[in-house]
């Protein structure tokens, strides 16, 4: 850590340097009284990075999060559709065909903790600013465990159920590692 605060600081003096450097060396041309008359105007060249520079770091921050919060609201209103169609489905469960209806209760409800993890990941790309690779371990974790559990249903071929659990092992070895070597623990 303390090497990290160095270099910064080195890469500020070196930043500091070249602003005084920058600004001691003025060409011979910029002396004649014509070249100083055209400093004062602003260039072109200098508006555009500066409109750039706005935009860069005003606006597009500003429309991803509207964005990412329209994202949210729409996932949360499909999650609702989703437990209005699971409470719907058992409705029909109490007339017959309890089998069908559970495993379709089953598969909706491993989507919808699916969709609660993407909502749980862009919340968390709100709050930091950045998305956490754990949670998009979990979210990977999720929609494979719920893929599996519909194979449980279906017909299946013994590969597809290896390669599978194949997947969920990494996946899982993989989260363990990143939360364990995770840079928010080092603080």
């Amino acid at each position: 850590m303390t090497n990290i605060l160095r270099m910064s600081n080195l890469a500020e003096k070196i930043r500091r340097e070249e602003t005084m450097f920058a600004s001691a060396a003025v060409p011979d041309a910029a002396l004649l009284p014509s070249s100083l008359e055209s400093m004062d105007e602003p260039s072109p060249s200098k508006a555009a990075p500066d409109a750039w520079t706005f935009f860069a770091d005003s606006v597009y921050p500003a429309l991803v999060r509207i964005l990412t919060g329209l994202l949210i609201v729409a996932l949360c209103l499909w999650m609702a559709t989703g437990i209005v169609n699971v409470v719907w489905d058992l409705r029909q469960s109490l007339s017959g065909g309890w089998a069908g209806v559970a495993e379709r209760a089953v598969i909706d409800t491993l989507i919808m903790l699916a969709l609660l993890e993407v909502i749980r990941t862009l919340q968390s790309y709100l709050k930091l600013g950045r998305v956490r690779v754990t949670f998009i371990l979990d979210t990977a974790l999720v929609v494979l465990i719920g893929e599996l559990m519909g194979l449980w249903f279906r017909e299946y071929a013994p590969e597809k159920v290896l390669l599978g659990l194949g997947v969920i092992v990494t996946l899982t070895a993989l989260r363990i590692v990143t939360a364990k070597f995770s840079p928010e623990l080092s603080h």
